[in-house]
């Protein structure tokens, strides 16, 4: 099954097919953008051109070989790598090739899955092995073309700690010294958390939000439903493709990103509720204790994603209190947000202290804190703001 048609980005696009034409596109390239926008998909759209037989006014001629491998993911040339979860009980010496067997199997799933929620990486990186395996490729003569294209998805994961970078340091030696033809497209929805050093070897190309039309018009097509349905999702997406997918059922179950949503609006509303019935002192928040259970050392992604959302609640909540109801992201529960507002009479300035009170929960986890405790601690502090 090829993958679907790259949607939109149209100038991104101008830009790098001119610059291809003219032989003046940079080797090394970081696509940035925010999750599901599309930053793989053009990375695969650039490696398709680049290895395209017979390229037409700045882009793939979508006909040849070279094309039709390329979009079915089996062109031997496109190497699309992107963050795994580590192989257990592997030997040191062995894990080089149980990750490549891995991404074969990921790659396997991804061609008979092409559309697929694209909200965060998964909880899991690119390692040091895979980019030793990476190099071995790159050493190799091209099978077909002139050159091999590597594209790195979430290239951030690079770095999953500060105390590891040393897939990082791999990397940005072979950026600095590819043993062949080789052109390297990494993207990355946090640039911030890559090295400056990679950063400074690649010329960067950002990508901005989708028109909510176009993301409508895309799930009408691709996935038959109705209007209505694709446009909530759509107008929830913020403009990524790969994100309205997650606000969608599948096989009749709640999309993952609803689902995540309507916890961190429970979390929201809990902790505000606690504080309007027993105050700060005595913040009951049962309900939220029990959500904070669910999330232990495993959920790595789930709990982005809930910190996230909790952000994007605290966010309407001060548009709505700011009499700004038109700049609310989740608009399908303006009549909620008002009515918590109106209940718990919380004001922009508590909103905002609340905001940095999840900007240092964020930082604890990073720091390898409880989870649990973060989630309830953080939901114990936004009733404290608000009591």
């Amino acid at each position: 099954m090829s993958l679907p048609p790259l949607q939109g980005h149209d100038d991104a696009r101008r830009i790098v097919g001119r610059a291809f034409a003219r032989g003046t596109l940079p080797m090394a390239m970081l696509i940035t953008g925010a999750p599901g926008v599309g930053k793989q998909r053009l990375a695969l759209w650039l490696g398709q051109l680049a290895l395209c037989e017979r390229p037409a006014l700045a882009s793939p001629c979508q006909e040849c070989r070279s094309c039709r491998m390329a979009r079915s993911l089996q062109h031997p040339d496109l190497h699309w790598h992107f963050p795994l979860i580590r192989p257990r009980g592997i030997a040191a010496h062995r894990l080089e090739q149980a990750l490549e067997d891995a991404r074969v199997r990921a790659l396997a799933e991804r061609r008979s899955e092409p559309l697929r929620a694209g909200v965060r990486p998964p909880h899991g990186a690119i390692y040091l092995a895979a980019v030793r395996g990476l190099r071995r490729t790159a050493a190799r003569r091209p099978a077909m073309g002139e050159e091999q294209v590597f594209v790195l998805g979430d290239s951030e994961s690079l770095v999953p700690s500060e105390s590891s970078p040393a897939a990082a340091n791999a990397m940005l030696k072979l950026l600095e010294e590819p043993p062949g033809p080789c052109r390297f497209v990494l993207t990355a929805s946090e640039p911030d958390r890559l090295l400056p050093t990679i950063r400074s070897r690649t010329v960067s190309l950002s990508l901005s939000p989708l028109p909510t039309a176009l993301v409508t018009d895309f799930l009408c097509e691709h996935l038959g439903i109705d209007r209505e349905q694709a446009l909530r999702a759509a107008r929830l997406s913020r403009g990524s493709i790969g994100r309205a997918l997650g606000f969608l059922e599948n096989q009749g179950r709640t999309g993952e990103l609803e689902s995540i949503r309507q916890e961190a609006f429970m979390l929201v509303g809990s902790a505000l509720a606690g504080s309007a019935e027993s105050g700060a002192s005595g913040v009951r928040l049962e309900r939220v204790y029990r959500l904070a259970l669910g999330y232990g050392a495993g959920g790595g992604r789930t709990r982005d994603l809930l910190l996230s959302f909790v952000e994007e609640w605290l966010r309407d909540l001060a548009a709505v209190g700011a009499g700004a109801p038109d700049r609310v992201w989740n608009a399908d529960a303006l009549e909620r947000l008002e009515s918590m507002v109106e209940r718990t009479a919380i004001t922009v300035a508590q909103i905002m202290e609340a905001l940095g009170d999840l900007h240092d929960a964020r930082e604890r986890l990073m720091e390898n804190v409880n989870p649990q405790l973060v989630v309830y601690g953080l939901a114990s502090s936004i009733a404290r703001r608000a009591g």
